[in-house]
């Protein structure tokens, strides 16, 4: 089973390129995860008629949002963060909105194993939604695929928003402190460690430098490989052996950030 993940930062913009298209037909993924799609389902017409899809899409239009196409049909589906965890974490509303309407994360239960997509929230680039994140949204979303692992693995992936450690960034030092790569949000990655996941692409390949999801637009970042590594797999301890590879795929367009995945 191949499972992806992908931030296509606007999944309209991305089909109408024809770079949905090309990546499905050369891939062929099992299992697709999106985030950033900026869209409501109702909103294109994507055929593919193979795969079963779930969306979860932010109120707010053009915005975030989250979905996931599979060819498994699967057992159940289940939108966003549980209300008890939203009300315990006190996930508010901020001056961007309500980060608990923002279709940021969507599960789908399959016999084996929960799947879960996320795209968490950005720390912005005067930090202003750091304290949000780190004190909030963080320990939520881990409360919440600890609980599923009670049940049965869990494997989740997407943009994460932070490069856990220097070799994930091509310049670390002049980016020590800004938002991706401060000391709360890579906290924040290690307490999804500690707590029995595994980084699968690090578990393949310990030290592999200049492997990069996410490239500014500035500069021929991309072309240069001047990049971050903020897209991920993580996965329950007792799965990782059923997990044969793990990869990236720079060599994908459409997006700003590259598909990564897993052989299951």
């Amino acid at each position: 089973m191949k499972i992806y993940s992908w931030n296509v930062n606007g999944i309209r913009a991305v089909a109408n390129k024809g770079a949905l298209d090309e990546f499905i037909s050369k891939e062929d993924p099992d299992i697709i995860c999106f985030q950033e799609t900026k869209a409501h389902e109702t909103q294109l017409d994507l055929a593919f008629a193979n795969y079963h899809k779930f969306w979860n899409s932010a109120e707010k239009k053009g915005y975030s949002g989250t979905a996931i196409w599979s060819k498994v049909d699967p057992l159940n589906a289940y939108y966003g963060l549980p209300e008890e965890l939203i009300s315990q974490y006190k996930l508010e509303s901020d001056k961007y909105g309500d980060v608990s309407n923002e279709g940021r994360v969507l599960t789908l239960e399959y016999e084996k194993f929960y799947l879960v997509t996320v795209y968490t929230p950005n720390s912005k680039g005067d930090l202003t939604r750091l304290k949000l994140r780190h004190e909030q949204w963080d320990p939520a979303f881990l409360a919440y695929v600890k609980r599923r692992s009670e049940t049965k693995p869990v494997i989740f992936c997407g943009d994460l928003n932070v490069a856990h450690q220097e070799i994930d960034l091509a310049n670390p030092k002049p980016n020590v402190g800004k938002h991706g790569f401060t000391t709360e949000e890579r906290e924040g990655f290690d307490n999804i460690l500690a707590a029995g996941f595994v980084d699968t692409y690090r578990h393949f390949y310990p030290e592999k430098t200049d492997a990069y999801t996410w490239w500014t637009h500035w500069a021929n970042a991309r072309e240069r490989n001047v990049g971050w590594r903020i897209d991920y797999f993580l996965a329950s301890d007792s799965i990782k052996d059923e997990i044969k590879s793990a990869n990236i795929h720079p060599d994908i367009m459409g997006s700003d950030h590259c598909p990564v995945s897993i052989e299951l």
